[in-house]
């Protein structure tokens, strides 16, 4: 498509922007928040913390109560996006994320670890809703799984935590 194109370039920005958030969200432990990213009858397909083809209140439950201990950081780039109209939009991010648990926490991705580094793809399906843009169907994949070794040293928080409420 032409960078001429200004719908979809503004597209790309705005998706991009909504993408932003939901990592940030997600690692900051903001459900909420993180519930208003989506359309109501979204759908969430590939995920450990929730069903396949389950419904966002499904998926907030799922990640929240999975990711409540955890130390996470996700991390995406590479948008390939088609734009298929002024209000429907598909994408492909690369992804990589880093999850890790506090001790005695067993998880299907790491058995007898204390986490995972993670990568792959989210193919989503977005929705302009008024004048926003949303999430209106997430597919993870995985391309590589690597289980964090209990002899890893854990994690530590950093001494600046996020701030909820700066944008």
């Amino acid at each position: 498509m032409s960078i001429k194109n200004e719908p979809w370039i503004e597209a790309f920005a705005e998706i991009g922007q909504l993408k932003a958030r939901y990592c940030r969200l997600l690692d900051t432990k903001q459900w909420e928040r993180l519930r208003g990213l989506f359309t109501e009858d979204c759908r969430f397909d590939g995920l450990g913390s929730a069903p396949s083809g389950c419904n966002v209140a499904e998926f907030i439950a799922g990640v929240s109560n999975r990711m409540a201990a955890a130390i996470s950081v996700h991390h995406v780039h590479s948008l390939e996006l088609a734009l298929l109209d002024a209000d429907h939009a598909r994408g492909v991010w690369a992804m990589e994320d880093y999850v890790d648990w506090p001790d005695g926490y067993d998880v299907a991705e790491a058995p007898g670890q204390s986490g995972f580094r993670g990568y792959g793809h989210y193919e989503e399906e977005y929705k302009k809703i008024g004048a926003e843009w949303r999430i209106a169907f997430l597919r993870l994949t995985r391309l590589r799984i690597d289980a964090v070794p209990l002899t890893e040293s854990k994690p530590k928080m950093g001494r600046c935590r996020a701030t909820p409420e700066w944008l």
